[in-house]
């Protein structure tokens, strides 16, 4: 009996290529896996694909709500976004498809772990880090292994007879709850605008001329309510796409640093992120000390950078999510957003836990602030540059 490798399993050109590696190089039996997180295939015709191939067994496996509450949740505590962009979608997936197929690894008794990553790319290192972390198993990686292009690829498949779409694909789309990624084709030239047709989510014509507003409540840093109706977790994900969509919010469009060292142009569509990190960032402001928030935003900058790159394991994440997760405490409250045209802007929040204190902040009769009390302040918050700046005058007069 042969023995059996297991793949990450999409149906597209790259998996269903290396199927056949693993069954002819390697003389494996194939287990294929695919982890449903909101990419909207056809579940049915990616077990057929499977099937067509020869693999002995497919698994087709439902993720979705766990995504939602164990990897996009936190990714919005931590108000998550590599280099103040990218809401990390394809990044926080990864290691929950990893992990899926690590649990059907060890049921099959697989003796080698496989994925279908080119070499360019940051999911090779995603997938091949969250593995290793979890098996000791060999893994194999052909695309990557052979530098395949898509030229060779397409050859291989035709020569294997395997079915291949005949419209060419005129980008490579990855997408999930949280997002969709936009990448190759004519978008490659950084100074080419993406056509609307590279758009499923996001309007950029016939946009609302009115806004629209939506008032989105936290319970302690988690999502809970839309316009004060209560939702489940993968609800609240679907309604804001569908509802920022509309209004043209979500596109982000940026030079993106891989962690390989290749900068790359990247196009998303994100209207349920962008929407929920900006709100949920901005009620923070209201509920955290001015230090809490200096520090957190370090934290949330470092917390972002280990998701993309790969390190979901890395201790130090359980260490950021411990801090994390204890700032939460009070961010419970509504942001109201206004959404016009492509346009994102919060203009109102509110909290029980709020620190702003209306009376206090007032240039109006009534403010609770005594302005004298400042004079004092200022001159001990100024006190050592001042004295800094008279002693370099000094010193540069005697020079």
């Amino acid at each position: 009996m042969a023995e059996k490798g297991i793949l990450a399993f999409s149906g597209g050109l790259d998996t269903s290529v290396v199927v056949k590696y693993l069954q002819e190089e390697h003389g494996l039996d194939v287990v294929t896996v695919t982890v449903d997180v909101g990419q909207n295939d056809d579940k049915r015709a990616i077990a057929a694909k499977a099937k067509s191939l020869g693999v002995k067994r497919h698994y087709s496996i439902d993720a979705r709500s766990e995504f939602v509450t164990d990897y996009v949740f936190p990714a919005i505590k931590a108000n998550a976004l590599y280099q103040g962009k990218y809401c990390l979608a394809t990044a926080l997936a990864r290691p929950l498809i990893a992990q899926k197929v690590l649990e059907v690894a060890r049921k099959e008794n697989v003796s080698a772990l496989a994925h279908g990553c080119t070499g360019k790319g940051n999911d090779q290192v995603r997938f091949d880090l969250a593995l290793r972390s979890g098996s000791d198993l060999p893994i194999i990686a052909p695309i990557r292994e052979k530098n395949l292009d898509r030229a060779a690829e397409l050859e291989f498949a035709r020569e294997r007879g395997i079915k291949i779409e005949t419209v060419a694909k005129r980008y490579s789309i990855d997408q999930n709850l949280w997002g969709r990624a936009i990448e190759g084709g004519d978008i490659e030239d950084p100074y080419t605008e993406p056509p609307d047709s590279a758009f499923a989510w996001v309007s950029t014509r016939d946009m609302p001329d009115s806004p629209a507003y939506v008032e989105i409540s936290f319970e302690r840093g988690v999502p809970t309510r839309i316009d004060g109706r209560r939702m489940g977790p993968r609800r609240i994900i679907e309604h804001l796409n569908e509802r920022a969509g509309r209004a043209g919010v979500g596109i982000v469009d940026h030079i993106e640093d891989r962690t390989v060292g290749i900068k790359s142009r990247e196009v998303y569509e994100t209207p349920a992120a962008a929407c929920l990190i900006e709100a949920h960032a901005d009620l923070e402001k209201m509920v955290h000390t001015g230090r809490t928030g200096r520090f957190k935003r370090a934290v949330d900058e470092e917390w972002a950078y280990l998701a993309y790159a790969g390190l979901w394991q890395d201790p130090l994440r359980k260490c950021l999510d411990a801090f994390i997760e204890a700032s939460q405490e009070p961010v419970t409250g509504t942001v109201r957003l206004r959404l016009h045209k492509g346009s994102l802007r919060v203009v109102g929040r509110k909290s029980g836990n709020s620190l702003y204190d209306q009376r206090r902040s007032t240039y109006g009769t009534g403010s609770t602030f005594d302005q004298r009390m400042a004079s004092g302040f200022v001159e001990i918050w100024g006190m050592q540059l001042t004295e800094a700046n008279k002693l370099q005058e000094a010193r540069a007069e005697k020079s």
